[in-house]
């Protein structure tokens, strides 16, 4: 199943299915009980080194994703277990960024998906 990807700010829907945060930190201003998040991978987020050097500059992006597949290697029995729900059921990873193209979230879906063909 394809994973989907919503902001955290974004109202929940039941279409969403499980609903996992994949942020280090929780996001400004959102109550727990709001963003209605299933689970919270602190530690499938991209170390603070690599997030600051990443800036959400988006011409850092293939940059950026190289260098986090590289820590994700290192955390392969939670990327395993991920790979697991996703094929057997719906998973929306939910993230803090306004940029909805360059995140996260999205080289993490990436990652988890080329895992789960």
């Amino acid at each position: 199943m394809p994973v989907s990807l919503k902001r955290v700010y974004e109202k929940p829907s039941p279409s969403d299915g499980k609903r996992v945060l994949v942020e280090r930190l929780w996001p400004r201003g959102l109550k727990k009980e709001d963003a209605k998040v299933d689970e919270w991978l602190r530690e499938i987020a991209p170390s603070a080194e690599l997030r600051e050097w990443f800036g959400h500059d988006p011409e850092k992006w293939s940059e950026f994703k190289q260098r986090y597949w590289k820590e994700l290697e290192k955390k392969q029995e939670i990327v395993a277990k991920l790979a697991k729900e996703v094929r057997e059921k719906r998973v929306t990873f939910v993230f803090a960024a306004k940029d909805e193209e360059h995140n996260n979230a999205v080289a993490l879906r990436e990652c988890i998906e080329r895992r789960v063909k």
